[in-house]
């Protein structure tokens, strides 16, 4: 019978989503319960993950896999190291602690996808001699600081269109986003200004678009979702007017993924008019969406640095 009742371990948490970032360091514990002293050749627990991707194409006549894989993170730590004699565990609980720190660098952030995945993991192995290893194995999310240098927070767009065939109106519209950093869960707000002098009456439409990229060395693969759509009450001709729409992402969206080359999220809100029988004139705002901690100290930033500006500037 094995003399190891109990093997666990478990982690820290740094914030509320529970995620770890470039430089964060992992502390915790890995815990060996015996029933009798215990000769063991090595305990080690190790931080790794990568990413893959892996999709298919063909008619059924000719099929075409393609897959790609890239490993982003390996780090190890003994927590007992493997000598020339085993090392001897007493009976009991036996608490070990460990801490590995990530790399500086650029690691993408976790995700999961139809067609791929970023995942990394922590692993506790226990070796003794003549047996098995014993492995323990949990994913932890990791989300990348290569997101946090965003200053812009705020963004307008405007586009104008000529409508009739005979006798051409310009309508004119003026977009503008409160933000573009932000959270799963929180609601962007829309200002629209619209000047129709046509004949027609147009309807406003709001769109969060998410586009999921794919990508092999010889193929690249991508989809498009609309995650939330606004239509608005139709703007009657010859008239002007401005509504705002208040548009919810939802609490399940996917942060933002723009550091790997086999996986890309990016997110665009898109605000436009439908008319009849004419180009639809639209404005495209890209979005940014990351964990609301970090959307929060980075607005919180860019208030420091507008407040500091003001200060600083001529009386």
């Amino acid at each position: 019978m094995s003399p190891i009742k109990d093997f666990t371990f478990s982690y820290e948490a740094l914030n509320p989503e529970i995620f770890f970032s470039e430089g964060d360091t992992i502390t915790g514990t890995v815990n060996v319960t015996l029933t009798k002293d215990t000769k063991v050749k090595s305990l080690s627990l190790k931080a790794k993950g990568g990413a893959c991707v892996r999709w298919i194409e063909g008619d059924g006549e000719s099929v075409e896999i393609h897959r790609a894989t890239k490993r982003y993170l390996e780090v190890k730590r003994y927590l007992v190291s493997e000598t020339s004699k085993d090392t001897v565990l007493p009976r009991g609980v036996n608490h070990l602690e460990f801490s590995l720190t990530i790399p500086l660098g650029d690691l993408p952030s976790s995700f999961k996808g139809r067609y791929g995945k970023i995942v990394y993991k922590l692993e506790a192995k226990l070796s003794r001699s003549w047996h098995w290893p014993l492995r323990l194995k949990c994913e932890i999310n990791v989300f990348s600081k290569s997101l946090q240098h965003l200053d812009q927070v705020s963004m307008y767009g405007s586009v104008n269109t000529d409508v009739g065939f005979f006798s051409r109106r310009t309508v004119k519209m003026l977009a503008i986003v409160d933000r573009l950093i932000n959270s799963p869960g929180d609601t962007v707000s829309v200002s629209v200004d619209i000047h129709n002098p046509s004949s027609k009456r147009l309807k406003p439409k709001v769109i969060l678009q998410q586009n999921t990229e794919y990508s092999t060395k010889f193929s690249t693969k991508t989809c498009v979702t609309n995650l939330c759509k606004i239509i608005g009450k139709k703007i009657n001709k010859k008239s002007q007017e401005m509504v705002t729409y208040q548009l919810k992402i939802p609490d399940d969206a996917i942060y933002t993924l723009a550091n790997c080359k086999l996986v890309s999220v990016r997110y665009y809100l898109k605000v436009y008019l439908d008319i009849s029988f004419a180009k639809d004139p639209e404005v495209e705002f890209p979005l940014v969406i990351v964990p609301s901690s970090v959307c929060n100290a980075v607005l919180e930033e860019a208030v420091e640095t507008n407040h500091a500006g003001a200060s600083g500037g001529p009386s």
